[in-house]
């Protein structure tokens, strides 16, 4: 096979992973909307979804650090794939079987937790390990692939998911996820003999007290360079809560019987991300690059957080003049999501491929499951955030604290000093690597 293609069992793992994605934020693209209407409607059941979307993403992508040790001790990243993904399976049945129950809505998401959080740590790294010598360079193209692949999966998802719900039931809006689910097992099923797979460490050699503490160092510099990033990821993810909730106070925009609401909405992020993908690959960075300043990984992603500090302040904004009584279209959203996408291609994108070229060979799963944590975090503090910004009233029922356009101008102002730390802790991380070689 010619260095310059990528293995053809790539398209198991790229097709594996759109329909999981689908089925993921199928979930995501309702579960604002759900659990608001779950806890009683208004201010006090939208503070309630908040936390529930929040602390479950948290959960989601804590349970990946559990993973990655299985996948690496035990199982292998192939199996642990393929059996945590009937989990995932189960999870999106009950959610289908107990609509309108609280019960039903936790022990079905805590399902989905254990089922993508043992998916994301491998799925990732398993594609790396499809590579052989000489095949480093397709790496950057390979990654770009599998996350245009993740966005395409959501795309679908947040186009069709809430239309669905609106023309049928949640109930049978959640059991779409589980259908594209299950199709997504069977197509990572079907590639099982053409994968390559990696032994986990257990079944090997067991390595050097000098080699251990160099993993160590390893590890403890790669997750510095990640905590801030966690602060990214807070914002981000409020796509999916604040952005949802203002989009719900903006006019609709009709197409036939089709709503572009707050929503609908949601589905520019991942037409935004495939459209950027190949433009920063094919334009920006050479343009950049020709300009001498070289795009490195570690600096995309200080760009990356700047941007998202720019979406929020633009989100700010229009939620100011929301609060001032305006009737906004909900198109005046394209603005930030548009930003925050920029910002979301220059991080995520680049931190799989960041992850990925400097993990010790022996824990490529562990050191993806620290990205992933970096989201754990973010998530749990826009939970942390949003109990910090709620009180009882008088009628014992959760208001807030301060308005939402001022909570969010708090995240810019957050946003902007971690860049600053980000890009200190970069330079430095620069200069290691660098008296390494």
């Amino acid at each position: 096979m010619s260095n310059d293609r990528l293995p053809p069992q790539t398209k198991f793992i790229v097709g594996n992973e759109a329909c999981e994605r689908l089925s993921y934020y199928g979930v995501v693209a309702i579960l604002t909307g759900y659990a608001t209407t779950l806890f009683g409607g208004g201010e006090q059941g939208g503070i309630a979804a908040k936390k529930i979307v929040h602390d479950w993403k948290s959960l989601t992508y804590l349970l990946p650090l559990i993973g990655a040790f299985i996948a690496d001790r035990w199982w292998g990243r192939y199996r642990t794939i393929l059996w945590v993904s009937f989990a995932y399976c189960a999870g999106h049945a009950l959610m289908s079987a107990t609509e309108g129950t609280k019960w039903g809505l936790y022990s079905g998401l805590i399902l989905l937790a254990i089922g993508s959080g043992g998916i994301k740590p491998c799925v990732s790294a398993f594609v790396g390990d499809q590579f052989g010598p000489g095949q480093e360079k397709q790496l950057t193209k390979a990654y770009s692939l599998f996350y245009w692949s993740i966005n395409f999966g959501s795309f679908f998802a947040f186009l069709l998911l809430p239309y669905i719900r609106a023309k049928t039931s949640y109930s049978v809006a959640f059991l779409i996820p589980g259908i594209f689910m299950m199709l997504a097992t069977a197509i990572f099923f079907s590639g099982r003999k053409t994968f390559v797979m990696k032994p986990p460490t257990s079944t090997l050699p067991p390595v050097d007290a000098a080699t251990r503490a160099a993993d160590r160092a390893t590890l403890w510099r790669i997750a510095l360079v990640f905590l801030p990033v966690t602060v990214f990821w807070s914002l981000f993810d409020q796509q999916h809560t604040t952005w949802v909730q203002q989009g719900q106070q903006m006019v609709p925009v009709m197409l036939g019987d089709y709503a572009i609401n707050g929503e609908t909405m949601q589905s520019v992020n991942p037409i935004f991300v495939m459209a950027i993908i190949p433009l920063f690959i094919t334009w920006l960075y050479p343009a950049v690059s020709r300009m001498g300043v070289r795009p490195t990984l570690l600096r995309r992603m200080g760009a990356g957080m700047v941007l998202a500090a720019l979406a929020f302040l633009i989100s700010a904004m229009l939620q100011k003049r929301i609060e001032g009584g305006e009737k906004l279209s909900v198109l005046w959203q394209l603005l930030p999501y548009g930003v925050m996408t920029a910002g979301e291609v220059l991080i995520s994108a680049t931190g799989l491929e960041f992850a990925f070229s400097v993990a010790p060979a022996r824990l490529k799963s562990t050191i993806m499951s620290f990205w992933l944590l970096s989201v754990a975090l973010g998530n749990k503090l826009a939970s942390v955030v949003t109990e910090l910004n709620s009180v009882k009233n008088a009628a014992g029922e959760m208001v807030r604290r301060t308005s939402v356009s001022n909570e969010m101008l708090a995240y810019v102002g957050l946003m902007l000093v971690v860049a600053a730390v980000f890009a200190l802790i970069a330079s430095q991380f620069r200069e290691s690597a660098d008296s390494e070689k």
